[in-house]
């Protein structure tokens, strides 16, 4: 097994993507943020210091999805044709679900994009919320779904792409 971010020699590279097809390509990735009860309360009734951290949050996971190519070094840039942030409260739980849903028309997929706009959505309510509670834990970050491409479709939990 190879990886295509390196070539021959073990040195990284930018993946050649001239050649393929360009197709419609959709990913959805999700995590949550855990906190204590008092600042979920506050987040959830919107009496923060900081502010709406919710529409900060959702904001900022579009933006950071948009700009992903800056980020992580051999990610090409790609133009999306979509890109939104959906943030849940979890009441039982005292988290926020956030789920990053990005597409393009392009010869790369987009799954880097919906992973880093999913994490910096949760980063945005941490930075937002840390005056009431530091101990709060990202967690569960992971692709849920990407569609298009040579490798098709992926489901987490149903194993390789179909």
């Amino acid at each position: 097994m190879s990886f295509t971010h390196m070539d021959e020699k073990g040195n990284a590279r930018m993946v050649d993507v001239g050649g393929k097809a360009v197709t419609q390509r959709t990913a959805r990735a999700v995590g949550r943020i855990r906190m204590s009860r008092a600042c979920f309360e506050a987040l959830a009734q919107g009496a923060l210091a900081k502010g709406n951290a919710l529409g900060v949050a959702q904001v900022a996971g579009i933006m950071a999805a948009k700009r992903t190519a800056e980020l992580i070094p051999l990610c090409h840039p790609i133009g999306l044709t979509s890109s939104g942030v959906e943030l849940r409260l979890l009441e039982e739980e005292w988290a926020v679900e956030a789920a990053c849903t990005v597409g393009c028309q392009g010869q790369t997929g987009v799954e880097m994009e919906a992973l880093t706009g999913v994490s910096v959505a949760l980063l945005t309510l941490y930075d937002m919320c840390k005056a009431l509670d530091k101990a709060m834990v990202i967690e569960g970050i992971h692709l849920e779904e990407k569609t298009g491409g040579k490798s098709g479709r992926f489901v987490f939990g149903e194993g390789a792409a179909q």
